[in-house]
């Protein structure tokens, strides 16, 4: 059953059935354009460390799943483009793997594709509540050899799916015994509804190394049960929450004023190279995109290249119109438009 459901949700994902109502809020931001930069632009630098390890750009691909079969020939491709990008990739959720069916692509052969790229491991907190602990968490990171353990939070997506779990009951809890244990730093993620300031800086006071704010307006999780809903009901239960959340934006925003020492990644509808600069500007150290690379994803490396070059491209023409010559540089970047 666990399988079906992942391919349902793939499908919907890649038919642009599941894409949410709310807007990210990175359209209310508008960079002061520099007229005379006085750069070349390809001298600026756009490298950045995450998890130890420098990458070419601040981006992280973030977490895609699907059914066994056509993960492993994403997670396969994913993989050989990072590396050849020398950007962070994040897995989709191991459930499956961990509960002994098929690897779906998640296995040591990813780490063998990708040996040199920060790699994240992931699973569900609310398997937490189910058996999960140390010992799976453990697994997840070496069955990958994973630089860290991502766990998401998905609520709203358990409470509008008819076989959702809906115990949350002890896991801030968990999360802060897991991440005093686990031995790689734990990164906390939300899948398309956000997280704001006041939970992460419970979180990072718990242990957690890094929060992925994963806003609203990029994929609703929502939506994409409402498309799978076997009833009108059901349909109509999760149709009420498609623009639910906390635009990326604004949780980046707020996230950044909470926890101002803490590694910070934005993701939820980032369209493009420009959207990253705006992430970045508003204290994002890393930025994640996901649905925007999936159907290159499906296709080849080669295909996803093609798109992560493009943002890259995308991301330096923003720095070179700012004046920014580096990363730390366009964090100070003058805005024209700001949100509150």
């Amino acid at each position: 059953m666990l399988q079906d459901r992942k391919n349902e949700h793939l499908d919907v994902v890649l038919n642009g059935l599941g894409q949410s109502r709310a807007r990210t809020g990175f359209d209310d931001i508008m960079f002061e354009h520099v007229a005379l930069p006085e750069l070349h632009m390809d001298e600026i630098d756009l490298q950045t460390v995450f998890l130890g390890k420098q990458t070419s750009a601040p981006l992280l691909v973030s977490s895609m799943t699907g059914g066994p079969a056509r993960a492993a020939e994403i997670n396969r491709h994913l993989a050989l483009a990072c590396q050849e990008m020398g950007i962070a990739l994040a897995v989709g959720s191991q459930r499956i793997a961990l509960e002994g069916d098929k690897a779906a692509g998640i296995d040591a052969d990813l780490r063998q594709w990708a040996p040199d790229i920060p790699l994240l491991a992931n699973f569900g907190a609310a398997q937490l509540n189910l058996g999960y602990g140390l010992e799976q968490a453990r697994r997840a990171v070496g069955m990958i050899g994973a630089d860290a353990l991502i766990i998401h939070l998905n609520p709203l997506q358990e409470a509008v799916q008819p076989e959702g779990d809906r115990d949350w009951r002890g896991l801030l809890k968990r999360i802060e015994t897991l991440a005093s244990a686990l031995g790689v730093p734990l990164v906390v993620k939300e899948v398309g509804a956000g997280i704001t300031g006041r939970l992460a800086r419970q979180l990072v006071d718990a242990g957690v190394a890094a929060i992925d704010v994963a806003g609203a307006g990029g994929t609703s999780w929502a939506a994409v049960e409402a498309e799978r809903a076997k009833s009108p009901e059901q349909a109509a239960i999760a149709r009420a929450f498609v623009d639910w959340g906390t635009p990326t934006a604004y949780a980046i925003k707020s996230v950044r004023e909470a926890c101002p020492d803490a590694v910070v990644i934005g993701s939820g509808g980032v369209r493009d190279g420009l959207d990253v600069a705006k992430a970045i500007r508003l204290g994002a150290d890393m930025v994640g995109q996901a649905a925007g690379i999936l159907q290159a994803a499906i296709v080849s490396p080669e295909a996803v290249l093609a798109s992560l070059r493009v943002t890259v491209a995308q991301l330096r023409v923003a720095c070179f119109c700012t004046q920014s010559a580096n990363l730390a540089e366009l964090k100070n970047a003058n805005l024209l438009r700001q949100i509150p």
